[in-house]
């Protein structure tokens, strides 16, 4: 940790973690609950692909706008704003009834404050993380995991009551917005995230920041977020449709699967300052290969809750290690970087509810079977583009991340 390190960062530092929280419980409150929303909507496998699909495409929109945002305001106030507009969506979509504009409407609106949710707090834990000199970012996405996990098992136990979705959205909604405005004045300002440069330096810096690197790394995290696609959006449907699970167990793949996140991200900050990231990389790329084969062959919801389990081991540490990667090459201090690979996070679901979407529907008995193939095959990219996760910091950009990690051999 370094030296300088103050009160106000460790402030900083607990309002990020409980950002990445509740984005974590609203998110998996309202993912595990796809199998009852489409019954609620009456909504035929095709159409249903289509409002997933609306999310990340809607989302990539609010994750740029917020990257322009951050040059002017800084991501905290960003991240105060959108924080509590995505638990407020959450409980209006258990309002929509059969209303199915009504619907698509606000789930447009979700996938906006999303997107801005997600740059934002990952430029608020890149922003802690230069502060405190060591590798951090993997410990805030174990956070959003642990939440997580209570939102999933949450929606089980919701629907083991027999509440009704509205019901079950705003109780996580409630805990969501109170949680996030408690916290929110202790995220670090524009002024504390930076140097504070006039806007032509911004705009100088913003075309500073070199696109290669994140286009590597980019590619690798797209990979990861197609195949977090399509366990998130359709894991619960999966074990609901396909292998007949009740709608309380429905939601515990994806609990599964955010249970060994926690655990991977809970190590993988002190793998990735012991062995490097790359290597951290190829050997969550290969389990993470070996628990998606295991969801394809899975003859039962006991043995794909466990294959879930293990993709999530694996696939966990792509993301976080990314956005460590694009800070090492952001000269600007403002997350541009981090906006910037957070596309790659919409790219990658987008794919995911597309391919899986488009797919499902071709076979009547196995489709969702069939789907999971493409992102199993998919993950061998992420070997392909390893080697980029360990770049040439740039000048300014993150002075102590060359002793974040060891050379590899």
């Amino acid at each position: 940790m370094s030296e300088a390190t103050t009160a106000r960062d460790r402030r900083a530092r607990f309002a990020a973690y409980t950002a990445f929280a509740v984005q974590g419980l609203c998110f998996a409150s309202l993912v595990t609950q796809v199998p009852k929303m489409q019954e609620a909507h009456h909504l035929s496998d095709a159409t249903l692909s289509l409002v997933l699909l609306m999310v990340p495409l809607v989302a990539g929109v609010g994750s740029v706008v917020s990257g322009a945002l951050f040059q002017r305001l800084g991501s905290g106030p960003v991240l105060r704003v959108s924080q509590p507009a995505v638990a407020v969506t959450i409980a209006l979509i258990g309002l929509t009834g059969d209303n199915d504009l009504a619907l698509y409407l606000t789930v447009a609106a979700f996938g906006l404050f999303v997107g801005a949710v997600d740059a934002s707090m990952n430029a608020q834990a890149i922003a802690v993380e230069r502060r405190y000199g060591i590798s951090l970012i993997t410990g805030f996405y174990a956070v959003w995991s642990v939440a997580g996990i209570l939102g999933g098992l949450w929606a089980s136990l919701a629907n083991k009551l027999d509440l009704s979705l509205f019901t079950g959205f705003a109780i996580a909604a409630a805990v969501g917005v109170a949680a996030s405005l408690a916290t929110g004045g202790r995220l670090y300002r524009r002024a504390e995230e930076g140097d504070g440069p006039t806007a032509e330096e911004l705009k100088a810096a913003g075309r500073s920041v070199p696109w290669r690197p994140i286009l590597v790394v980019g590619a690798a995290m797209a990979v990861a977020y197609l195949a977090d696609s399509a366990i998130s959006n359709y894991g619960a449907k999966y074990l609901d449709d396909e292998l007949s699970a009740s709608d309380w167990v429905a939601p515990l793949g994806y609990v599964a699967y955010q249970v060994t996140m926690v655990v991977s991200r809970a190590v993988a900050d002190l793998a990735v300052r012991r062995s490097g990231a790359v290597r951290v990389v190829r050997i969550g790329g290969a389990v993470g290969i070996l628990g998606m084969a295991g969801v394809v062959a899975a003859p039962n919801a006991a043995v794909a809750i466990a294959a879930f389990a293990l993709a999530g081991l694996g696939l966990s540490v792509i993301a976080p290690v990314s956005f460590s990667a694009a800070g090492r090459v952001d000269p600007t201090g403002l997350g541009v970087a981090v906006s910037r690979v957070n596309i790659f996070n919409y790219v990658g679901f987008v794919l995911g509810a597309a391919v899986v979407g488009a797919i499902a529907p071709l076979s009547a008995d196995h489709g969702l079977r069939l789907a999971f193939i493409i992102p199993t095959l998919l993950v061998l990219v992420v070997f392909a583009t390893a080697k980029g996760f360990n770049p040439k910091p740039v000048e300014g950009a993150r002075p102590d991340a060359p002793a974040m990690e060891r050379p590899m051999a």
